[in-house]
C-alpha cells in the first residue's frame, strides 16, 4: 500500500518554517542594503522549492536537484553578507532529502560538503582574524559550522533506523502469515479434507443400493465431493508453500496451470505486478484465485483472462470470463466466496467490483490496490 513520504513531510515543514523565520527577521530589522529584494527572493525560492518537491517525485529524488538546491540556498546566504544570516536555517533544510535517501556514508559526505561550502562562504564574506581570537565569537563560528554536519548525521541515522524497522515489520508480517497459513493447512488436511473423503467413501459404498431414479443425484454429489477434495488438496499445497517466495503473477500463472486440466476454457494470465507487502500480496492472490476457481467451476466459460497492470500508484487486477455470469437477482455479496473476496479487499484497503462486463456476457472481478511510490515491477 502506498504510505506517506515522511521525509518529504519533514522537508516541507522545516523549509516552510525556515522561510517564515527568515522573512520575519528581514522584516523586523535591517540586515542588508537590499532587504526587499532578499525578502522576495527568499519567499519565491522557498515556495517554489516546496511546490516542486511536493509535486515531482523524480526531482526530489534526483541528486542533481539536491546539489542545485544546496547551491541556491548558499547563494541566498552569501547575498546576505553574513554567515549568521537569517537564511541560515533555510540552508539546513537542504539536508533533509539527500540525507534521508542516500546510504549513511554518502549522507554524511553530503552534509560535510555543505559544511565545508558554508565555511568557505564565511571566509569569502570576510570572516575577520580577530573573530577567531575571541572565545565567544569563535564558539559562534564553530556552532554554525558544526550544526549542518550534526543535522546530516542525525537525519542519516534516523532514516537508516526507519528502514531497518520497516524491514523488520515486513519480516514479522511474513512470519505471521506463514504461521497462519500452516495452521489453516493443518486444519484443512486433518479435518475438512478427511471428512469430505469419508463422505465420498460412504456414498460410494451405498451407491449400489440406491434406487435408479436417485442415482443421477448421487453421482452429482460424488462429483462435487471429488471436486471439493481436489480443491482442498490444491489449497493445502498453496498454504504450505509461502507465496512470498514468488511474484504475484508467477503464483497466478501456476494456479491457472493447475486449473487448466479441469476446464475446457482457455486460461491466460497477462501483465506484471510490482513488489507488494506480504499481507497485500497474499490477499490479492487469494482474491484472484477465488475468482479463477469460481469461473472454472460455475461459469461454463470458453475463455478466462487475468490481467495485472500497475499505473497511477495503483495495481489493477482483473479476472474476466465469457461464461453465464452471476445468477439473476443474486447480489454479489450473497455467497461465502464472494463475501470472503470483499473482506480480503477491505483488509488491505483495496476496492473490489464484481459484476457483468461493460460489453458481452460473463463476469468481471476488478481489484484495485493502492501502491507505494517507486515499487519495482516483478
Amino acid at each position: 500500500m502506498r504510505t506517506p513520504d515522511r521525509w518529504l513531510s519533514l522537508f516541507l515543514l522545516t523549509r516552510g518554517s525556515a522561510v517564515v523565520v527568515a522573512v520575519g527577521l528581514l522584516a523586523a530589522h535591517r540586515v542588508t542594503g537590499h532587504d526587499t529584494a532578499l525578502f522576495v527572493a527568499t519567499v519565491s525560492y522557498g515556495g517554489a522549492s516546496m511546490l516542486i518537491a511536493a509535486r515531482s517525485e523524480h526531482i526530489r529524488d534526483n541528486p542533481i536537484a539536491w546539489f542545485a538546491d544546496a547551491a541556491a540556498v548558499l547563494g541566498l546566504l552569501y547575498w546576505t553578507e553574513d554567515f549568521r544570516s537569517p537564511v541560515y536555517l533555510l540552508m539546513l533544510t537542504a539536508l533533509v532529502l539527500p540525507c534521508t535517501r542516500l546510504p549513511g556514508r554518502l549522507a554524511v559526505a553530503f552534509s560535510a560538503g555543505l559544511t565545508a561550502s558554508y565555511l568557505t562562504i564565511a571566509v569569502v564574506m570576510g570572516l575577520e582574524p580577530r573573530t577567531l581570537e575571541r572565545t565567544i565569537s569563535l564558539e559562534n563560528v564553530a556552532t554554525h559550522a558544526m550544526v549542518p554536519l550534526l543535522v546530516g548525521v542525525a537525519l542519516a541515522y534516523a532514516s537508516s533506523t526507519f528502514r531497518r524497522l520497516e524491514a523488520e515489520r515486513g519480516r514479522s508480517e511474513r512470519l505471521a502469515i506463514e504461521a497462519e497459513r500452516k495452521r489453516i493447512a493443518w486444519d484443512l488436511h486433518d479435518s475438512a479434507k478427511q471428512r469430505v473423503h469419508a463422505a465420498h467413501l460412504l456414498l460410494t459404498a451405498i451407491e449400489p443400493q440406491i434406487p435408479v431414479a436417485a442415482k443421477p443425484m448421487v453421482e452429482q454429489a460424488l462429483g462435487e465431493l471429488r471436486s471439493a477434495a481436489g480443491d482442498m488438496a490444491t489449497s493445502v499445497s498453496e498454504l504450505r508453500e509461502p507465496l512470498e517466495s514468488k511474484p504475484l503473477t508467477v503464483a497466478l500463472r501456476r494456479r491457472a496451470a493447475e486449473l487448466q486440466p479441469t476446464t475446457g476454457a482457455r486460461i491466460a494470465v497477462r501483465g506484471r505486478a510490482p513488489e507488494l507487502a506480504p499481507l497485500v500480496a497474499s490477499h490479492a492472490y487469494r482474491i484472484a484465485a477465488e475468482a479463477l476457481g469460481n469461473a472454472v467451476r460455475h461459469a461454463e466459460a470458453s475463455a478466462i483472462e487475468v490481467t495485472v497492470e500497475a499505473r497511477d500508484h495503483r495495481l489493477c487486477l482483473v479476472v474476466r470470463d465469457d461464461g453465464t455470469g452471476l445468477p439473476p437477482g443474486a447480489p454479489p455479496a450473497s455467497s461465502n466466496g464472494l463475501r470472503s473476496m470483499r473482506n480480503r479487499a477491505e483488509a488491505i484497503g483495496a476496492r473490489i467490483e464484481i459484476g457483468p462486463p461493460p460489453v458481452g456476457a460473463g463476469t468481471t472481478v476488478i481489484l484495485t490496490i493502492p501502491l507505494e511510490e517507486g515499487a519495482p515491477a516483478t
